[in-house]
């Protein structure tokens, strides 16, 4: 006769505790994820929207539309379908300008015709307008300057000039590049009036202190990458924005500045924390 089985219930069951994983598992694991990302973010487009809010903007202007574009480092890192995405992108928007920052090619000027053609594809409602970068300076400024002019592109190298629109008007200005040495801010500001709004397209936004005071309203700027990889936000610790504007809208007392993360790279064909962008900036009348 065999004897029943007793179970019993008082007792929990013991498992097998799971091992933890190892510390450098864990740290090839989170490396190889970042790897993968940067190696990927360089090709997700982002189309930012911003509103900017200008003290000086006629009514008439209000809702004005311009797409930023900035630094396509046109080269051998940059796939050329990234670009002509971008473009797309940019044309699809309906702007009513184009504004240009600067740095379209790196190093070789075998690029600078296939990037021209490329960035003749622009269209905006007013027109297209541009300044020069470092990385164009050291290859070749005139060539490329000269390339754009052929795409009905302005080329604004320390000069300015009206656009009427609807009645009103506003000034635009363009600077030379200030690594460079070429910025001359007075001179592109020259026939503008004291009272009427000044827009300003600067490749390096370190020109900020100097727009400030000379009165200009709303600069537009790239030349930061956004910092390309980056592991930090724009605000410290205290809230208050770093001291180095390297992406996005900041202002130095009644000036605005807006600095576009780019379209391209440079050193390593990689981004972290800063996709490349097309900005699509609304001027509102700060009622």
């Amino acid at each position: 006769m065999s004897t029943p089985i007793r179970w019993r219930h008082d007792r929990p069951l013991r498992r097998r505790p799971r091992p933890e994983p190892r510390p450098l598992t864990v740290i090839k694991s989170a490396l190889g994820e970042a790897a993968r990302v940067a190696l990927a973010e360089p090709f997700m487009l982002s189309i930012e929207r911003q509103d900017i809010y200008l003290r000086r903007l006629p009514k008439a202007l209000d809702g004005l539309r311009i797409v930023h574009l900035s630094d396509f480092h046109y080269g051998p890192l940059t796939d050329s379908r990234h670009l002509e995405r971008a473009v797309q992108a940019a044309n699809d928007l309906r702007p009513d300008l184009i504004a240009l920052t600067g740095d379209y090619i790196s190093h070789d000027r075998s690029y600078a015709a296939p990037c021209a053609e490329l960035i003749s594809r622009l269209r905006a409602r007013h027109g297209v307008f541009a300044v020069l970068g470092n990385h164009d300076h050291w290859t070749d400024a005139e060539l490329i300057a000269d390339l754009f002019r052929l795409g009905n592109i302005r080329v604004l190298l320390n000069e300015g000039m009206r656009i009427d629109l609807q009645g009103e008007s506003f000034w635009l200005a363009g600077v030379d590049d200030t690594m460079v040495g070429l910025e001359d801010l007075p001179l592109a500001l020259a026939g503008s009036r004291d009272d009427e709004i000044k827009l300003l397209l600067a490749h390096n936004p370190i020109i900020l202190r100097r727009a400030a005071r000379a009165g200009v309203d709303l600069v537009l700027s790239g030349h930061t990458h956004g910092g390309q990889v980056t592991w930090r936000s724009e605000q410290s610790r205290s809230g208050r924005p770093r001291r180095r504007m390297l992406r996005g809208l900041g202002r130095r007392g009644n000036t605005q500045m807006y600095v576009t993360r780019g379209l391209g790279t440079v050193v390593l064909p990689i981004r972290y924390g800063c996709p490349p962008e097309v900005s699509v900036l609304a001027l509102r009348c700060l009622a």
